[in-house]
């Protein structure tokens, strides 16, 4: 009989362990420092707070309301200092630094490039600067011991109305770069069905595209994502709960739109304590992730937006973990269904499964039969 590993994973080992991010807003990252001195660069004098720690703490406490809509007003600021090409560089730059500064060897980072030309950049110059910064901050993860590969999804605001400009636009660099398209923005009142001529056109081209959906919304929201504009993932879709049913016995009953999702293996992007900052869940206890977990929903874990929830990946593991026992396994289950969620081909998804994200767990797995192994040896060298 041979023993078993340790249940549940430390902070240390969540931290090496090999994470995928589907879903994680470049204006919703930045480092507090970073926007200080950014808005000192271009005389931009609306901060609420001017030292970096005391920054983060109020984007952190101003998104903790509760509320959608106040919590998307928190990125007025970050988008203000993100309007030149050395300012997009940057950001970009250090977003994948600090990723794969976290464990994280995949993600998929969005913007919306029509919020960035208040200084005068195109579309396009902004899409090109985001993408070279990404490209330099993996260059700078390689240099310090660390592997990542980042793709931008193109953003187009759901209350605007220039979502087929930016889902040509994601057309025309999907093979520099942009890996998708996406719409996002508050869901009450700006349904996805606004932008069919978007989505139509980028199921012509063959492209990839996310919603925003299910997250302050409910299932309408969902529905139309999927039936009508036709999705290929749920951004949250964290309201799918509401169509599955617990009865008091503890049996459960999926509705036919829960169904749909579970069957058609449709991910979702879950984003754990944004939800909780958001109102979309009272508590991690509470948050559906637990039951779409256990129901074998194509779950994913996701961080949403970093500075405002002050987060990370390794943040939002450790939070489920304490919350639910999950293991290495569980953590390796969420990080192979984002990595088969994938907007990159096929034959890089799998090699990146088999050749990076399994032996990764793999090797964690194994420590402690090294542990265990040297405490042995050193109790029959001290006994003998």
């Amino acid at each position: 009989m041979t023993s078993q590993s340790p249940d549940v994973p430390g902070p240390d080992q969540i931290r090496r362990a090999p994470k995928v991010l589907l879903h994680d807003h470049l204006d919703g990252g930045l480092r507090p420092g970073t926007i200080v001195e950014l808005a000192l660069a271009q005389g931009y004098e609306a901060l609420p707070e001017t030292e970096p720690d005391k920054l983060g703490v109020w984007f952190r406490e101003a998104a903790d309301s509760g509320s959608l809509e106040r919590y998307l007003e928190t990125f007025a600021h970050t988008c203000a200092v993100m309007q030149t090409r050395d300012a997009l560089f940057r950001v970009a730059a250090e977003c994948a630094e600090d990723l794969a500064e976290d464990g994280v060897v995949y993600a998929e980072v969005r913007y919306a490039p029509e919020q960035h030309l208040t200084a005068g950049l195109s579309l396009e110059e902004v899409v090109e600067a985001v993408n070279d910064g990404f490209r330099e901050g993996e260059r700078r993860a390689r240099a310090n011991g660390h592997r990542i590969r980042v793709g931008a999804l193109l953003t187009a605001m759901r209350h605007a109305a220039r979502a087929l400009e930016i889902a040509e636009l994601a057309n025309r660099y999907r093979d520099l770069g942009v890996v998708g398209f996406d719409i996002a923005g508050a869901e009450a009142g700006f349904p996805p069905t606004r932008h069919l001529d978007a989505f139509e056109y980028l199921k012509r081209e063959n492209n990839h595209f996310t919603i925003h959906a299910g997250e302050a919304f409910g299932l309408p929201s969902i529905w139309q994502a999927l039936q009508w504009c036709g999705a290929d993932r749920l951004g949250h879709g964290v309201r799918i709960i509401d169509d599955i049913e617990i009865a008091d016995d503890g049996s459960v009953t999926l509705g036919r739109l829960a169904s749909y999702v579970r069957d058609k293996r449709i991910p979702l992007e879950l984003c754990p304590t944004s939800n909780l900052q958001t109102g979309a869940a009272a508590s991690y206890a509470e948050h559906p992730i637990g039951l779409l977990r256990k129901l074998h929903f194509r779950a994913t874990v996701n961080t949403d937006n970093r500075l405002m929830s002050g987060t990370s990946m390794s943040q939002e593991f450790e939070r489920l973990i304490e919350t639910f026992g999950y293991t290495l396994d569980d953590m390796q289950w969420f990080t192979v269904n984002a990595m088969k969620s994938a907007f990159i081909p096929f034959d890089e998804r799998l090699a990146m499964i088999n050749d990076v994200v399994k032996p990764g767990y793999a090797a964690l797995k194994s420590e402690w039969l090294f542990r265990q192994t040297a405490a042995t040896s050193g109790s029959s060298f001290a006994a003998g």
